[in-house]
């Protein structure tokens, strides 16, 4: 692609007649500079019409931000809570295919599910104990 554009040449004016129009505040005999091209080449417009968006970016995306930062928040968190879940079912899945660890973890699991129900739930002052337990621990965490 060519570009339209034709090199201007300079102008060298070394008279004093020109030097002392400018002093004096007469510009009427001012040597006056060729017209420059104003062709501007495709590319170069759009060029200069992603770079001024580029610059406004940050702006655009600040007042987004301002405008709906609640809803953004929460949209983050709920994100991160599904990588969170996605990361803790990989490694469950890493642990189970390990041999002899899950058989492991279900007899852990059973024994202290019997457990439970031993200690707190088959008399009734051990279940008014573990509803004691429980209160007390809702009043220390919600206030």
């Amino acid at each position: 692609m060519e570009n339209q554009s034709q090199p201007t040449q300079p102008v060298n004016s070394s008279s004093t007649q020109d030097v002392f129009s400018f002093l004096g505040g007469e510009n009427r005999n001012v040597p006056k500079l060729p017209a420059a091209d104003k062709s501007v080449s495709q590319w170069q417009e759009i060029l200069n019409q992603i770079m001024e968006s580029l610059g406004k970016l940050p702006d655009y995306l600040g007042a987004i931000f301002n405008n709906n930062k609640r809803a953004l928040i929460n949209l983050l968190l709920i994100l991160s809570a599904l990588v969170t879940v996605k990361v803790v079912i990989a490694l469950l899945d890493a642990v189970n295919d390990i041999p002899l660890l899950q058989p492991i973890f279900e007899l852990i699991g059973l024994f202290y599910s019997l457990w439970f129900a031993f200690r707190y739930l088959l008399k009734f002052d051990t279940r008014q104990e573990l509803s004691q337990k429980f209160n007390a621990f809702k009043e220390r965490s919600f206030g």
